[in-house]
């Protein structure tokens, strides 16, 4: 099976290498294409104002001075000499839960790769200190070897949050609903040696809607989450209200 590698922690993250390395011992045909620096809350941007560039380590792992959104995109779509079957973007170093997914460059490279047509997974650790990239890994894997016994019919989205432990410390698997995190935390302002006044985005804020079902229960519980996603956006039951008050106004 080929399978297309990237996430937005960065070409050299250690999940990402262990990712590749675990797949690769499974004896899946691995491409890497990943950004050549940290591009975390990326979204889904494409760069469109300058041309790109996909170098090679003597490894063959190609680094791009982009999004991981161009990355999927360039190896999609010419980089790669062949399509893959599968598009995996992770390890992510940290969770990508609730409204953490419309910042998430890992959840923009697997979501490039649907909207490409290709089965596409966003896998990240939720981490505690532990760092068990192995764990996530091998739940990576397991995802693999269920889809190339039973492929799905249609592209499909996968949103994947693994908890920091050792894979025998995992409770099961749960398929969930993206939860809400609380209005996030204020700017932090700083002054600079030259005087000027400069701000670093606040922390997300806690997780709010964490009930049963959602993402973050399941993870919170030690299980996996697992999270099909789509992309249309439309908010079906305001549609008659819209309609409604553009007749009224």
């Amino acid at each position: 099976m080929r399978i297309l590698l990237s996430n937005d922690d960065g070409y050299f993250a250690p999940g990402l290498a262990v990712l590749s390395a675990t797949l690769t011992e499974q004896g899946h045909q691995i491409n890497v294409v990943a950004p050549e620096r940290d591009r975390s809350g990326a979204s889904n941007s494409l760069t469109l104002d300058r041309p790109l560039m996909a170098r090679q380590t003597p490894s063959g792992v190609y680094y791009v001075n982009g999004t991981p959104t161009d990355c999927v995109h360039l190896a999609v779509t010419g980089l790669l000499p062949e399509l893959p079957d599968m598009v995996i973007s992770g390890i992510n170093h940290g969770a990508n839960m609730g409204d953490d997914t419309v910042y998430s460059g890992t959840v923009a490279a697997a979501t490039e790769g649907f909207l490409l047509g290709i089965p596409s997974i966003a896998i990240s650790l939720v981490t505690s200190g532990g760092d068990h990239f192995a764990t996530a890994a091998k739940v990576a894997a397991g995802l693999v070897r269920r889809f190339e016994a039973k492929p799905f019919s249609e592209p499909v989205l996968l949103n994947v949050n693994v908890p920091d432990v050792p894979t025998e410390a995992l409770t099961g698997e749960e398929v969930t609903r993206l939860g809400r995190r609380h209005k996030a935390q204020d700017v932090v302002r700083t002054v600079n040696p030259r005087n000027q006044v400069m701000y670093w985005v606040g922390a997300a804020g806690a997780a709010q809607d964490a009930g049963p079902g959602t993402d973050f229960h399941a993870v919170a519980a030690g299980r996996v989450s697992i999270t099909p996603l789509q992309i249309d956006l439309t908010h079906y039951p305001q549609m008659a209200r819209v309609d409604a008050w553009l007749r009224a106004t």
